[in-house]
């Protein structure tokens, strides 16, 4: 009697990225871009800030620059010794005065303290006063509303470190100390392609004129548009005949000039999934399906000197997969070192009572009390799902979850910023 061919353990989801990084060595090679242009892109190097920010004590108010201690009698008149606006130095501060001073104008020597225009009563110089003069209604303390030399940035600060994915801030940051230049990491080249002969184009055939069985690919049009927000120079080889020799040829010439080959579908064990026998016979495949949920049916291996992965052809499992996987892998290849962002621990108000064998990523939003809503249909190819929720709770394999249990909340933003 024959015996039954013995299965591979499908592979647990932290096991495979630590395989899938450990072959993502970075991109050789940086570029200087303008800092204007560089929103997304992966620092390749330190930023030392050469002066202080701020450059000087300055006012974070319109108002008037004082000396607390001359400021206790509400009805006393104080002379308006000098005008300080923004991007001017003043005077050292007369005993017994103030100066008008402005949102970001240095501070005078001698003076301690803003008081807010608010609180003051300012009169107009009179005949024969040689300046205006305000009474301050309110006593300031010692220091209000002075924004200290250095407290945003010293000199010879760290303010962004190598491997940082810079966002708009950090662009501000940067400007903020003098770069109008950053070295950030090559762009990662990706050839992107799906397969089946179901696919059809969006707008290339009406609803009504779809043959039996024919779909449209969405996949194509997620994957395409979360690849060039991290900042990927996409080569776009539409779909792929169900074919082993087109799908072959495919792959091989797209190993030749890109960093990655990712595909969408063909990546199962039907007789019409060729993507693994193809890749085999140009390269490798080191990594085959994984125990999570939805997103079991994942590639991973190399064609020629290029990274292959192949994601599953459901568009909810080719999501799900391309945001646990395929994002840090990118981020990886660029030097990156926030690769996942961190759950946050939130109470369910939904019931999920069946524990399945496999890590699951159910896709909730949160509500209005603070808890996560479940979507109703949780099944891959409901890509409804994965817009009418704001994230994914990670949930072990074989657990079950009561209404209010604390589960592990992983919000879209922070896997698509």
């Amino acid at each position: 009697m024959s015996q039954a061919p013995v299965r591979t353990p499908l592979k647990p989801l932290d096991v495979a990225l630590a395989e899938l990084l450990a072959h993502a060595l970075p991109l050789a090679g940086n570029e200087r871009v303008s800092t204007f242009e560089a929103d997304g892109r992966v620092l390749a190097e330190d930023l030392v800030s050469a002066l202080d920010v701020p450059a000087h004590d300055n006012s974070s108010m319109d108002g008037y620059a004082v000396r607390a201690a001359e400021c206790g009698d509400p009805q006393a008149w104080l002379p308006v010794s000098q005008r300080i606006p923004a991007g001017f130095n003043g005077e050292a501060l007369a005993t017994g005065t103030v100066a008008r001073i402005f949102t970001g104008a240095p501070i005078p020597a001698g003076a301690d303290a803003v008081v807010m225009q608010e609180d003051c009563t300012a009169r107009a110089a009179e005949a024969g006063d040689a300046s205006p003069a305000v009474q301050v209604q309110k006593m300031p303390q010692s220091g209000q509303w002075i924004r200290r030399r250095g407290e945003d940035v010293a000199r010879g600060d760290v303010v962004l470190r190598h491997g940082e994915r810079l966002s708009p801030a950090s662009l501000g940051l940067a400007a903020s100390i003098g770069f109008g230049e950053l070295s950030v990491a090559p762009r990662v080249r990706v050839a992107l392609f799906s397969t089946g002969d179901e696919l059809v184009m969006p707008g290339e055939v009406a609803p009504a004129d779809m043959k039996p069985g024919a779909i449209y690919n969405s996949n194509r049009f997620f994957l395409r548009a979360m690849l060039q927000r991290l900042g990927c120079v996409v080569t776009d080889l539409g779909i792929v005949p169900d074919r082993l020799d087109a799908t072959t040829a495919a792959l091989k010439g797209a190993s030749q000039q890109h960093d990655l080959i990712l595909t969408s579908g063909g990546v199962s064990v039907g007789e019409e999934d060729h993507i693994k026998p193809a890749v085999q016979s140009l390269g490798e495949l080191s990594l085959w399906q994984l125990a999570i949920k939805p997103g079991k049916p994942f590639a991973y291996g190399r064609v020629g000197a290029a990274h292959f992965i192949g994601l599953p052809g459901n568009p909810v499992s080719s999501f799900v997969t391309f945001l646990l996987l395929v994002r840090p892998f990118l981020l990886a290849l660029q030097g990156g070192t926030e690769l996942a962002p961190s759950p946050i621990t939130l109470p369910a108000h939904f019931v999920w009572p069946k524990a399945d064998k496999r890590r699951e990523f159910l896709r909730v939003r949160r509500n209005a009390a603070g808890g996560l809503d479940l979507f109703a249909n949780q099944s891959s190819g409901v890509l409804t799902s994965a817009v009418w929720g704001d994230g994914l709770v990670d949930n072990p394999a074989g657990r079950t979850i009561a209404h209010g249990d604390p589960v592990q909340f992983i919000p879209f933003p922070a896997f698509l910023a």
